[in-house]
């Protein structure tokens, strides 16, 4: 094709748009609020936990959106989401102000370095502050509009759907700023943007055309995964025979589960993109994690099952930030999809628990985890799936040997030695002494021995406690003996349990 033929089938593409911002400030209730999309209750615990890629038209022009999770399990895929978008949205609540996660989207995007438009959130309410926020934005280096900056802002209301037109149409010119292009006739090419393991349709991927034009025929390839599309469907699952640049699809045909992130590309046959997949694949095989067996440490086994890679690969990233000085959790497998057969059997083996993330465990599955005494927890929300693994992490350690001094006792007469055991009297100098308890041996300023108090009398009565002042006498058990003027120290022990 001559350079000339090129240029004139350069067209203009729609932006894509990502959404970025502090959990629960309303990045998915503004999408809700620009197309009814109702991502939020769809949600588990109203929090978005994958990527999700959306398309919508205004004043006749289309906008990619892609939403991506607040909560802090989910950086990796924010920073995806910024490395894939034309334009990003910072969603700040108006009447909250800048949050953790605020500040490592603002990362994300300065390091990307799209343009950015601040989207203050929940304006309708009577706590908010929109000038004190763009303040906050100053020490950011971020200088809006209003405060003679180069930043848009646009104060909206997801709940009412104030500012949403003002929004889309800053979209818009911040687009027609950026004269985004795209040639249909050019080599196909984007990014896998999410993808899973579907019971009837197979391996499943939601891709995001970068350039070029994919039909629903098309062999595609990844660095983990290749195959001829079998279906192709727009963001809302509907059936569509090609796409353009910057456009959302849902495909399936792969081989198996394209890793999440990765570039695909279109090919002339299978085989040439299974050569690319397999020289991908022998370059992880080298880069695989190895496991290091210490012996003094004990060692959980978990087989981890999600509904998505991005969930998948979030898990995995929030699971290394846990301790690990006296345990070591071994991810045995770590997969999309339904929990099966397979997963029983190899955690029955490897005495490996089964972690679920947003899948389902059939009733046949339960009965034979069962019966093979397999312990299966499901999680819907990540950070309680996080917790869930701490618990049994915790459930590992060692208890805490916690010390609690009674009293002490002066030794004044020495009645009795016979093998281990020993009868002295002697008087109470502080607290008490109890019958069943623990005793140091303290010989001037050091700790000579120690042992048990196996009995305790007064005035020839057993008797269970004495108190300061008075005098008794204990048989003692252990291999130390007693002098007189030693100091017996009596305490007890607590194993109280920890948690990590």
């Amino acid at each position: 094709m001559t350079k000339k033929k090129e240029q004139k089938n350069i067209q203009s593409r729609p932006p894509v748009v990502v959404i970025l911002g502090h959990v629960d400030h309303g990045k998915s209730s503004i999408l809700e609020a620009i197309k009814d999309l109702k991502i939020t209750e769809k949600e588990s615990g109203g929090i978005t936990q994958h990527i999700g890629a959306y398309q919508i038209e205004h004043q006749d022009k289309k906008i990619t959106f892609i939403d991506t999770p607040g909560h802090e399990a989910f950086s990796a895929m924010r920073s995806r989401g910024a490395k894939v978008a034309d334009i990003a949205i910072l969603v700040i609540a108006a009447e909250e102000g800048i949050k953790p996660q605020t500040k490592e989207a603002i990362a994300h995007i300065k390091k990307t370095g799209i343009p950015l438009i601040v989207a203050l959130n929940k304006i309708d309410k009577k706590e908010a502050q929109p000038e004190r926020v763009k303040g906050e934005l100053t020490k950011e280096n971020i200088i809006v509009e209003s405060l003679n900056g180069q930043v848009p802002s646009v104060n909206i209301s997801a709940k009412t759907k104030q500012g949403i037109d003002e929004l889309l149409e800053m979209i818009l010119l911040v687009a027609e700023m950026e004269e985004l292009k795209n040639n249909p006739e050019q080599s196909t090419s984007g990014l896998v943007i999410e993808s899973y393991q579907d019971n009837k349709r197979g391996a499943t991927a939601t891709l995001l055309i970068k350039q070029g034009t994919l039909g629903n025929k098309d062999i595609i390839g990844t660095g983990s995964a290749v195959g001829r599309i079998k279906t192709m469907e727009d963001f809302q699952s509907m059936p569509i025979k090609q796409a353009f640049a910057s456009t959302p699809v849902i495909v399936t045909g792969f081989n198996q589960v394209p890793q999440v992130g990765e570039k695909f590309y279109t090919f002339d046959s299978l085989e040439s993109a299974q050569i690319k997949t397999d020289k991908k694949t022998a370059k992880r095989k080298e880069e695989k994690e190895v496991f290091v067996f210490e012996p003094d440490k004990k060692i959980l086994n978990i087989i981890l099952k999600a509904d998505v890679r991005g969930s998948l690969e979030a898990i995995r990233a929030s699971l290394k930030n846990i301790p690990m000085d006296e345990i070591v959790l071994r991810i045995l497998k770590a997969e999309v999809g339904e929990i099966t057969e397979s997963d029983i059997k190899l955690a029955e083996s490897a005495k490996a628990k089964i972690i679920g993330f947003r899948v389902k465990a059939s009733s046949a599955i339960q009965q034979l985890s069962q019966q093979k005494k397999v312990k299966v927890l499901l999680f819907d929300i990540i950070y309680e799936l996080i917790q869930g693994v701490r618990e049994l992490l915790s459930k590992l350690l060692k208890p805490e040997v916690v010390k609690n001094i009674l009293g002490r006792l002066k030794v004044l007469a020495l009645f009795r030695t016979e093998k281990d055991r020993q009868i002295v009297g002697g008087k109470v100098a502080d607290g008490q002494i109890k019958q069943g308890t623990l005793i140091d041996i303290i010989r001037g300023d050091k700790k000579i021995g120690q042992g048990k108090l196996i009995q305790l009398q007064r005035d020839k009565k057993e008797i269970d406690e004495v108190s300061k002042g008075q005098e008794c006498g204990i048989l003692f058990k252990g291999t130390e003996i007693i002098e007189k003027g030693d100091i017996l120290e009596i305490y007890e022990e607590k194993r109280e349990k920890r948690e990590i």
